[in-house]
C-alpha cells in the first residue's frame, strides 16, 4: 500500500531521530574516556570522616611455596602467587596516575627484583620512592614472627632491610607493618618499633575477646609501652586492625575476586555507582563507629595481590572519584605514614597498653599456640646458627672484610628469612621447610669457610703483614649427633689434635668443652703445655645408634668407625678471642683423662636413693623408679623437693560440629596422658671429675640425660625425643612437667623474644575478662630464653636452647612442650598436617657458645710457632657483666656497627640493675677510634635526628614525655658509652690509619694501613 504524505513525513522524522540517537549514542562513545579525580587530600572538615586507602599485598617469604616458587611463580597448582608480577605491574600502574600510593614491605623479594631491573626502571622506582607514591614499610628481609624470634635476629633481619633502603633510596621506614604473625611482642613494640624510629605500628592479629572488647570501648589504637625498664621513652602509637589486614567485605579487586566492581557506564545494565557509594559509605561509617578521631584505615590488599595492579588501582580511583562526589565522607589514597600523621594531629589522648599480645585465638578453642614449639629441629637450627653468625662476623671484621672471598652475607640472608612468621614458626608446609634448612646450610658452609680462613690469619705471627692461610682449620656442625670427624682423628705416631676455642662474649668465659674421640689414653693441654683434668664419658647405645643412622644420610654411607667416649675438659678464653689447647695420646700410663664410674641401676628392683653433683649443688634420685627427688645448692642454702615428669596432649582431630583440631598453629588437645618410665628400665649414672650424669631411658622414644658440671649451679637437662609414634592414629604433643612446693599463686614469668620477662597470671588478662575455654592452650605462651616461677623465699628458672612453647598450669609447676606430631591439618591455612619423623635433641646451652677449630699438627711445636691466645680487648679489661656486645659488623674497610645491650631490667638485680659503662678505646685493642656516630636501632639514621623527629603522643598516663634514664651523649674524647637497664645502643665506629698491634713475642708494632 503506498503510504500518504504525512505517514512519509513522520516516517522521514522518524528516521531523522534515529540518525539523530545514532549520532548521540557515538558520540557518547567516542567521549566516553573518563577523567576520575583521585586527587583528594585529607579533609579540613574535622566533621567529616577521612577513609584512607592503603594499597599494599602481604608476601610470604615462604609458606605454601618456597622463596623461589613465590617470587617467579612456579609450583602454582599449591597456590597462585608470584611475586614479579606484582612488583612489574605495580610500576606502571603508579605511574599512570600521581595520585595513587602503595606501601611494600618484604625486602628479601623486592631486593632480588631490583637486581634484575634495567637502569630506567631504577630511576624510575626512585622516583616514585621521592615522591611518595611507593613508600617501604617495616623494611625488614621479611615480616618475622614475634613468639618465636630472639630479639638479636629480629633486629638483624630488619638491619639488613633497613640498610639496604638507606643506600638506594636515602630514606628511612616509619612505621611498623606486623599484620599477619600470630599475637605480638613486648619487644616488637619498644625495641622493632620506638627504637627504630617508627611513629607507629600497625598489626592484624590479636585475641577474638580483647577485639570484641577493645571495638566497644574504642581501643583498638593505643599507646603500647613494652619495656617497664625503657617506659614511656620507647613507647610507640599501635593500632589493631578492626577484623583482619584485608579490604572489607565486598571491596576486593582482584581479576578473580568476586566482589562488585564500579560499574559506571550508564548504557550497561548493571550500572551501580549509588549502590557502590551507598556500600562505601555503610562500611566507613561502621568502622568509625569503634575508632576514635574522624581518621580511619582501610587495608586495600592480601596475600600476594596486586599481580595485576590495574585491576585495583581501577577500582579505587572510580571509588574515591564517586564518594567524594557523594560528599558524605572523604576518601582518598594514603599510606599508614600518612594516617599516623593525621592521627597525631588531632592531639587525641589514647588508651595506654602494656605487657603483650599473647597467647591469640582467633575464635573459641582456636588458640594459636601450638607453633610455639613446632618443628623444634629447625627451630634449634636456626638459634644455633643465629649464635653462630654473631661469632662469625666478630671474626670477618679481625680478619678484614676484603681480605676474603667468603663472607657472612649468605648466611645472614638465610638467618633473616628464617625469622618470617611461616619459618621458624614451624607453620609452613615441609617442602618449604626443607628449603629453609637447604639455605641455613649453604650459609653455614659459607661463613664456616670465612671463619677457619679468619682463624688461620690470626694465629699467624705475622697475620698483619698478610696471611697465607696456611693452616686448615675444620669445625663440627654436627655435634650434636656426636659426629666429629676431625676429634676421631688417629692420634697414633706423635700427631696432635689442635683445639682453637673462640670466644665470641665480652668477657673471659670458662666452660666444659664435650667432642667424641676414639682413644682412652688422651691427654689434653693448654697453650702453656699444662696437662689438664678431663674426662671420658661414654657415648650411650641411644646417641650412638642416632649418630650412626644420620651419619649415613649425611654420608651416603655407614661409618667405618665409631667413637666410644665424650671427651670432656674445662677450657676458658679471652673476651673476644681465642685459646688453644692440644690434645694427644697421653705419654705415660694414667696420664690422660680419667675414666667415668659408672653405675647402673634397675628401677625395678632398686632400694635406695643416690645423688650426683660437684662441690655446692646435689641431685637427689629416689628409689622409687630412679626420679628426681631433691635439688640441694650448699651455697645458697636451697634444699628443695622437686620432680619431673613427661606426659602426652592427645591431638583433638576435629568434627563437624566442631571442625577446630590440633595442628602446626593450633594447640587444641584432648585430654592428658601421663608418659610412666619402662619398668624395667636402667638408670645409669656416670660420675667424674668434669661432669656427672644421670641416663634414663623413659621410653623407646624418649631418653634423658640430666647432666652437672663441675664449678656450674645449674642443671643441664638433655632430651631426645621422637620419633613420636602414631601408630595408634592420636597425635601427640609431648611434654614434661618440673614440680616443686613453691607457692606461686597462679604466677610465673615468660621472656618476651629473650629479653623483658612479663608476668603471666594463669586463666587471667589485664585487659579483658578472660572467658577460660582451653585451660590448657589458653595458658601457653611462647619462651625464647626461659621461664620462671618463684614465692617468697624461692625461685625455679628454667633456661632454653630453643623457642618453645610452655606454662605452668599447677602452681609450683612448670611445664614446657618438647615436640609434637599431629595427623589433621587445623584449618588455618597451611593446608598440610605437622607430621614430622624427625627425632629432636634439647639441653640448656647458652645463646652464643664456644666456636671450635680443630686442626692437626704431626710435631708439638703449634704454641711455639703460632699465636695460642687472642683477644681483640685490652687484656687488663673486659665488659662489665651486665653488658653485651650483640653485634661487632665490619660494614667498610675502616668502619663497623657495634651494638651493645643492658642486660638487667629495673629492679632485677640490686648490683647488676644499674647504669653501666664500656670503654671503646679498651674494646678496641691496637684501633685508633676516629669517630663515633650513634645510630637508631638498625643503623639507617643518626639517633639525635631520629629524636628531633618523633612523635610525641598524650596517653592516658601522663603526656608521653620520658620518665627514665637512658645513657648520655658519648664524649668523642672519652668514648665511654653508658647504659641504662634494659638499653641498647647502636653505634658506626670509624677507625683512623694507625694499627697497633701486639705480636706473639710481646712486642709492640705500630703500622699505617
Amino acid at each position: 500500500m503506498k503510504k500518504t504524505s504525512k505517514e512519509a513525513q513522520q516516517l522521514e522524522m522518524m528516521g531523522l531521530l534515529i540518525l539523530f540517537l545514532l549520532l548521540s549514542v557515538f558520540e557518547i562513545v567516542h567521549c566516553k574516556y573518563m577523567v576520575y579525580n583521585t586527587s583528594q587530600a585529607i579533609s579540613p572538615n574535622n566533621n567529616k570522616l577521612n577513609v584512607h586507602l592503603v594499597p599494599h599485598t602481604h608476601d610470604d617469604v615462604g609458606w605454601l611455596k618456597t622463596l623461589d616458587q613465590y617470587y617467579v611463580g612456579s609450583n602454582n597448582s599449591i597456590q597462585g602467587a608470584c611475586v614479579q608480577n606484582v612488583l612489574d605491574s605495580l610500576v606502571s600502574a603508579l605511574l599512570a596516575d600521581k595520585n595513587r600510593k602503595f606501601i611494600y614491605v618484604e625486602q628479601a623479594f623486592f631486593q632480588r627484583w631490583w637486581r634484575e631491573q634495567s637502569e630506567a626502571i631504577q630511576h624510575t622506582v626512585r622516583q616514585l620512592v621521592t615522591s611518595g607514591q611507593l613508600e617501604f614499610i617495616n623494611g625488614g628481609m621479611c615480616m618475622h614472627d614475634e613468639a618465636t624470634t630472639h630479639y638479636i635476629d629480629m633486629i638483624d633481619q630488619t638491619t639488613l632491610g633497613h640498610r639496604f633502603i638507606k643506600e638506594e633510596f636515602g630514606v628511612t621506614p616509619r612505621v611498623g607493618w606486623q599484620i599477619d604473625p600470630f599475637g605480638h611482642s613486648a619487644v616488637q613494640a619498644c625495641l622493632l618499633g620506638a627504637e627504630l624510629g617508627f611513629d607507629s605500628l600497625f598489626f592484624g592479629r590479636i585475641d577474638y575477646q580483647d577485639r570484641t572488647k577493645r571495638k566497644i570501648e574504642k581501643s583498638l589504637e593505643v599507646i603500647w609501652q613494652g619495656s617497664k625498664s625503657l617506659g614511656s621513652s620507647a613507647q610507640i602509637f599501635a593500632g589493631a586492625f578492626p577484623e583482619n589486614y584485608e579490604p572489607p567485605a565486598g571491596f576486593y579487586f582482584e581479576v578473580n575476586d568476586a566482589s562488585p566492581i564500579v560499574q559506571d557506564d550508564i548504557t550497561l545494565f548493571d550500572y551501580n555507582v549509588q549502590e557502590r557509594v551507598e556500600d562505601f559509605v555503610a562500611a566507613a561509617l561502621s568502622q568509625a563507629n569503634i575508632t576514635r578521631t574522624n581518621h580511619i584505615m582501610w587495608t586495600m590488599g592480601t596475600d600476594f595481590k596486586y599481580q595485576y595492579a590495574h585491576a585495583w588501582f581501577r577500582q579505587m580511583d572510580k571509588l574515591i572519584h564517586y564518594v567524594n562526589i557523594d560528599g558524605r565522607v572523604n576518601a582518598l589514597y594514603s599510606t599508614p605514614s600518612i594516617y599516623t600523621d593525621a592521627k597525631h594531629a588531632t592531639e587525641q589522648i589514647w588508651p595506654l597498653k602494656t605487657d603483650d599480645f599473647f597467647p591469640y585465638a582467633d575464635r573459641v578453642n582456636g588458640y594459636w599456640t601450638g607453633y610455639f614449639t613446632s618443628r623444634p629441629a629447625l627451630k634449634r637450627y636456626v638459634r644455633m646458627l643465629s649464635g653462630y653468625y654473631l661469632a662469625v662476623r666478630q671474626l670477618e671484621f679481625f680478619k678484614g672484610i676484603t681480605r676474603s672471598s667468603s663472607s657472612t652475607d649468605l648466611l645472614g640472608d638465610a638467618l633473616a628469612i628464617a625469622q618470617h612468621h611461616d619459618a621458624v614458626t614451624g607453620t609452613e608446609q615441609q617442602h618449604v621447610a626443607n628449603d629453609y634448612s637447604k639455605r641455613l646450610s649453604m650459609g653455614y658452609v659459607e661463613a664456616a669457610e670465612l671463619a677457619a680462613s679468619s682463624l688461620a690469619c690470626l694465629v699467624e705471627p705475622s697475620a698483619f703483614a698478610g696471611c697465607e692461610n696456611t693452616t686448615k682449620f675444620q669445625q663440627c656442625p654436627l655435634l650434636n649427633i656426636s659426629y666429629c670427624p676431625p676429634s676421631e682423628m688417629d692420634l697414633s705416631n706423635g700427631k696432635n689434635l689442635i683445639v682453637v676455642i673462640y670466644n665470641a662474649l665480652g668477657w673471659k668465659r670458662e666452660d666444659v668443652i664435650r667432642i667424641p674421640v676414639m682413644y682412652e689414653d688422651i691427654a689434653v693441654r693448654d697453650s702453656a703445655g699444662r696437662v689438664l683434668e678431663s674426662q671420658l664419658v661414654p657415648l650411650s647405645d641411644t646417641h650412638v645408634s642416632l649418630r650412626n643412622y644420620h651419619v649415613k644420610a649425611y654420608l651416603g654411607q655407614t661409618p667405618s668407625k665409631t667413637p666410644k667416649y665424650w671427651l670432656a675438659f674445662t677450657a676458658s678464653a679471652p673476651p673476644l678471642g681465642f685459646s688453644t689447647y692440644t690434645i694427644s695420646r697421653a705419654k705415660t700410663t694414667g696420664a690422660g683423662s680419667a675414666r667415668s664410674s659408672i653405675q647402673l641401676f634397675q628401677d625395678s628392683d632398686r632400694s635406695t636413693s643416690f645423688e650426683v653433683g660437684h662441690e655446692h649443688l646435689k641431685l637427689i634420685f629416689s628409689p622409687e623408679g630412679g626420679k628426681l627427688a631433691q635439688y640441694v645448692n650448699h651455697r645458697s642454702g636451697v634444699n628443695e623437693s622437686i620432680q619431673q615428669s613427661f606426659s602426652f596432649y592427645s591431638g583433638y582431630n576435629g568434627s563437624d560440629e566442631d571442625p577446630q583440631a590440633s595442628g602446626a598453629y593450633a594447640f587444641r588437645p584432648n585430654g592428658t596422658f601421663a608418659i610412666n618410665p619402662q619398668k624395667q628400665g636402667v638408670t645409669t649414672v656416670i660420675r667424674g671429675p668434669i661432669i656427672d650424669e644421670v641416663h634414663q631411658m623413659i621410653n623407646p622414644w624418649i631418653y634423658q640425660i640430666n647432666r652437672l658440671h663441675k664449678g656450674k649451679e645449674h642443671v643441664e637437662v638433655e632430651f631426645s625425643v621422637g620419633p613420636i609414634p602414631v601408630d595408634d592414629g592420636i597425635g601427640k604433643e609431648v611434654v614434661t612437667q618440673i614440680t616443686t612446693n613453691l607457692e606461686t599463686n597462679k604466677t610465673f614469668y615468660t621472656d618476651s623474644n629473650g629479653r623483658d620477662f612479663i608476668q603471666r597470671i594463669r586463666d587471667y588478662r589485664s585487659d579483658w575478662d578472660l572467658k577460660v575455654n582451653e585451660p590448657a592452650a589458653g595458658n601457653y605462651y611462647p619462651i625464647n630464653l626461659g621461664i620462671y616461677v618463684k614465692d617468697n623465699k624461692k625461685e625455679l628458672s628454667v633456661l632454653v636452647d630453643r623457642a618453645v612453647g610452655g606454662s605452668s598450669l599447677v602452681d609450683g609447676q612448670i611445664e614446657l612442650m618438647l615436640h609434637r606430631r599431629l595427623l589433621r591439618d587445623d584449618g588455618k591455612g597451611v593446608a598440610e598436617a605437622l607430621n614430622e619423623t624427625v627425632c629432636i635433641d634439647t639441653g640448656q646451652e647458652m645463646y652464643s657458645p664456644f666456636l671450635l677449630a680443630f686442626t692437626e699438627q704431626d710435631e708439638d711445636n703449634w704454641m711455639s710457632s703460632h699465636v695460642p691466645t687472642f683477644s681483640a680487648v685490652e687484656s687488663s679489661y673486659r665488659l662489665p657483666d651486665n653488658v653485651a656486645i650483640m653485634t661487632l659488623q665490619e660494614l667498610t674497610n675502616k668502619e663497623v656497627l657495634l651494638r651493645l645491650a643492658h642486660l638487667y631490667e629495673i629492679g632485677e638485680d640490686k648490683d647488676l640493675s644499674v647504669m653501666s659503662q664500656v670503654e671503646l678505646k679498651k674494646l678496641f685493642r691496637g684501633k685508633q677510634i676516629g669517630k663515633v656516630v650513634e645510630m637508631s636501632l638498625s643503623g639507617n639514621q643518626e639517633r639525635s635526628e631520629m629524636e628531633k623527629r618523633r612523635l610525641v603522643w598524650k596517653n592516658g598516663d601522663g603526656d608521653g614525655e620520658s620518665k627514665l634514664t637512658r645513657g648520655a651523649s658519648v664524649d668523642p674524647g672519652e668514648l665511654l658509652v653508658e647504659l641504662a637497664p634494659m638499653e641498647i645502643r647502636t653505634f658506626v665506629i670509624q677507625f683512623d690509619d694507625i694499627f697497633i698491634q701486639q705480636v706473639g713475642d710481646g712486642s709492640t708494632k705500630v703500622s699505617v694501613l
